[in-house]
């Protein structure tokens, strides 16, 4: 068995070096990263975007399941994907951690591995945060920082009337593996001798252990000079995010349910639980997926782009938020994704 180093030999700042002693810096707006009391940063004359998110061992992730390295890098790219909703260039993270007496050194550099994949991926630059002890488990909290042009940021109260709704990929995958992987569970708790059956749901699997920030929908919209009227990240389930965006806006709107992108695997898991697989698009939550509204005469070029799906349209508050149901029945739209 390999030997684990405690955490408590090397002392914090020791450990800060150890961790990080691999990330290079990337851009130029980086102008100084770990090292002193803080960072220092010089955007020029573009808006700074920041972003905050907390994940709770227990409350956001699960270890009996969730490998370390994978744990980094979903808890970059779900900071990554709040700058894309705002149509915003990441550039820097800071990540500060607390962390019991359970973890080793050796589980850390996993963890920071992890953080250093997303950050390649996504082009960021490590530029500080903190580490400090827990009395209960891992408890991950990471600030990312972008730019952006003031005409280009996106905002969620910036819908008009009659508008197309639009979605990235597909939703309702990250619930689906996040069921698969809490039935395994329970069902190795019974039986330690049984081996988890996982095969044939990679996909629904990589949905919830390591989500992507949806970086080609950013570019995408980069390359043609787009920029949507209105944009949020779906973290939190469909209806949940709609809700918020309308909201926002001052609008109603009708989301069809046939056109809500939902992918086999999903459909899959959500029959074997005697489920509806809509149910997991509108209330499951965590696809980092963007939503976002355009005008009326970009539907045809929308329709074209690979990875998004017009799913319904903005209209008047006083026509109320509707899903219209596959047999044509409107239901109202309830925000039901996750709550404190």
């Amino acid at each position: 068995m390999t030997n684990k180093t405690e955490i408590s030999s090397l002392g914090e700042f020791k450990l800060i070096d150890h961790l990080t002693e691999n990330f290079e810096l990337k851009h130029e707006s980086s102008k100084f990263g770990i090292g002193d009391d803080a960072a220092v940063l010089d955007f020029s004359n573009n808006k700074t975007v920041v972003t905050t998110d907390m994940l709770v061992e227990g409350i956001h992730f699960d270890l009996s399941y969730t490998p370390l390295i994978h744990l980094g890098y979903k808890s970059v790219a779900v900071n990554i994907s709040d700058l894309y909703a705002m149509n915003a260039t990441p550039q820097q993270i800071t990540v500060s951690i607390a962390v019991s007496k359970r973890f080793s050194v050796e589980e850390l550099d996993l963890f920071y591995e992890g953080i250093k994949l997303a950050c390649d991926n996504y082009n960021v630059d490590l530029v500080g945060g903190d580490t400090t002890s827990s009395l209960t488990g891992f408890c991950i909290s990471i600030t990312a920082i972008g730019m952006a042009k003031e005409e280009e940021i996106c905002y969620r109260n910036t819908a008009k009337p009659n508008e197309l709704i639009c979605v990235s990929g597909d939703l309702g995958a990250a619930y689906a593996g996040l069921q698969l992987l809490e039935r395994e569970k329970r069902v190795f708790a019974d039986n330690p001798k049984v081996q988890p059956d996982l095969e044939g749901y990679e996909y629904i699997l990589e949905r919830q252990l390591k989500p992507e920030a949806r970086k080609d929908i950013f570019e995408l919209f980069k390359s043609k000079n787009w920029i949507p009227s209105s944009m949020i990240d779906i973290s939190d389930g469909l209806s949940s995010e709609v809700m918020h965006l309308c909201e926002k806006s001052g609008l109603g709107c009708q989301i069809f349910e046939d056109k809500i992108p939902v992918d086999y695997q999903t459909h899959k898991m959500a029959e074997e639980l005697n489920m509806n697989s809509t149910i997991f698009a509108l209330n499951g939550g965590e696809d980092y997926e963007l939503l976002f509204t355009f005008p009326l005469d970009m539907h045809d070029e929308l329709k074209e782009c690979k990875g998004i799906k017009i799913i319904g349209h903005t209209c008047d508050i006083s026509k109320g938020r509707q899903l219209v149901t596959r047999d044509n029945n409107e239901i109202e739209l309830k925000a039901q994704g996750w709550k404190l």
